[in-house]
């Protein structure tokens, strides 16, 4: 833990003196410059309901090998005529401190009938939907989705990103067996292309060999 604390510390020292991204980082459109990209959290889109503290334009930033296997990804897709659209990428540790601070104010529900109307706002901790850490301040975690290349339209899923319950779980029955179909596509494209899911988010995906297994980063995203 020492050793995790100590290296955030370093690096944001690193950005807030340079304010560039730091070494192993890219803006992910340099990559894939045909990649839809709608961070949620730089919209009021979202649990919270407002845009997040650190999200200050609409840019992917991952790391760069996380950059270049999403582009595998990608290119698979478009031979299917479908493409991705990513909904997250490195989240700012100050944004995570805002989702705690939110989480604490139990009289800010503004969209709980969308995001999370069976769990009760003080248990978002309990149940693990809000933490002091995220994967995604280590740079190589991505939430997406897939859409059709000629609509735009996501294809169907089941339920909508960030949705704080069961629906969301990868395995979840209660859906029908095109969204099931959907979801394991997303399954074995990511999977095919070394990333790991976390099975109570169908659209969260991690790179297996992440470069920074224990560094959160805290530099904003602009």
């Amino acid at each position: 833990m020492i050793k995790v604390i100590i290296r955030l510390c370093l690096f944001l020292f690193c950005v807030s003196s340079f304010g560039q991204l730091p070494e192993g980082f890219v803006y992910v459109n340099e990559i894939i410059p045909d990649l839809e990209i709608e961070l949620r959290y730089y919209t009021e889109n979202n649990f919270v309901g407002k845009r997040i503290d650190g999200y200050n334009v609409n840019k992917l930033i991952l790391t760069g090998p996380t950059a270049k296997a999403l582009k595998l990804v990608q290119e698979d897709l478009q031979s299917k005529n479908l493409c991705l659209k990513v909904f997250d990428g490195y989240r700012p540790q100050t944004a995570v401190n805002h989702f705690m601070r939110w989480a604490k104010n139990l009289n800010d529900t503004i969209n709980k009938s969308t995001f999370y109307p069976d769990v009760k706002k003080e248990d978002l901790f309990k149940e693990e939907y809000i933490a002091a850490r995220s994967g995604h301040s280590r740079g190589s975690t991505v939430d997406l989705t897939i859409i059709d290349a000629n609509s735009g339209q996501p294809i169907d899923m089941g339920s909508v990103y960030d949705f704080f319950g069961m629906q969301s779980w990868v395995n979840y029955n209660g859906i029908t067996d095109e969204q099931k179909a959907n979801r394991q596509l997303l399954q074995d494209i990511m999977a095919k292309y070394g990333f790991n899911n976390y099975p109570k988010e169908w659209w969260h995906f991690t790179l297996k060999e992440e470069p920074f297994p224990e560094t959160y980063f805290d530099f904003p995203i602009k």
